[in-house]
């Protein structure tokens, strides 16, 4: 790729206190990467992409927006990736679809951030990843009883910098954020502060609740 590049990712963020306490979490199973990287779920990888694409995949990013409305997302439980990938992660129970639905459109095979992923689609947000088998076996049965609920009204753009950081460039509310909201205007305008509702009792400690579901054999 000639000239200069950025790395950028897509993501639909965990809403506080929840993002913060899965990533002082992760931070604790020894994951060293985790105060550099947002508590998220992931729509579209970490891609290198030229500079100079970036007001055309803003505008596409922008339109994507546009076109959706808030869903209702829930976390429930953990899974993991091993042995295909040292992962361990809190599993996505609720609005799964909506993000593969979502994600498909980010990297429209038509627009400037159109690419192949390296495993299936698998909504999840990571809490271990690349550390050594005893704290991901911690990982994995400490957060298994967690749980939190919320309603999505946008998704945000970040890239990655020279000290491997991941800091948000902009966040893109859809059309519909919530019941009876109004529509944010022209895609090339600057989007708005994202707004994510939050309900006072949407996550419960572990000792509350048991997830029973299963983890996912695949990416």
């Amino acid at each position: 790729m000639g000239g200069a590049t950025v790395t950028l990712g897509v993501s639909l963020a965990v809403p506080e206190p929840y993002g913060t306490q899965l990533q002082k979490r992760r931070a604790s199973f020894g994951d060293t990467a985790a105060h550099g990287i947002p508590t998220h779920i992931t729509l579209l990888p970490p891609t290198e992409v030229a500079a100079s694409a970036r007001p055309a995949i803003e505008a596409h990013l922008a339109g994507v927006a546009l076109a959706g409305r808030a869903f209702e997302v829930r976390l429930s439980g953990t899974g993991t990736f091993r042995p295909l990938s040292p992962v361990v992660f809190v599993q996505v129970a609720q609005g799964g679809a909506e993000c593969a639905r979502l994600q498909e459109r980010v990297r429209d095979p038509e627009g400037p951030l159109a690419r192949e992923l390296h495993f299936p689609y698998h909504p999840h947000v990571t809490v271990a990843h690349g550390i050594d088998e005893e704290a991901m076996d911690r990982a994995h049965a400490e957060l298994a009883d967690f749980e939190c609920a919320w309603t999505a009204t946008g998704f945000a753009l970040y890239e990655q910098g020279e000290d491997q950081v991941w800091r948000l460039e902009r966040e893109f509310p859809f059309a519909q954020g919530t019941p009876g909201a109004q529509s944010p205007g022209h895609p090339g305008q600057t989007a708005s502060a994202l707004q994510v509702a939050v309900p006072a009792t949407g996550c419960r400690p572990p000792h509350q609740r048991r997830s029973a579901l299963r983890p996912p054999a695949t990416l």
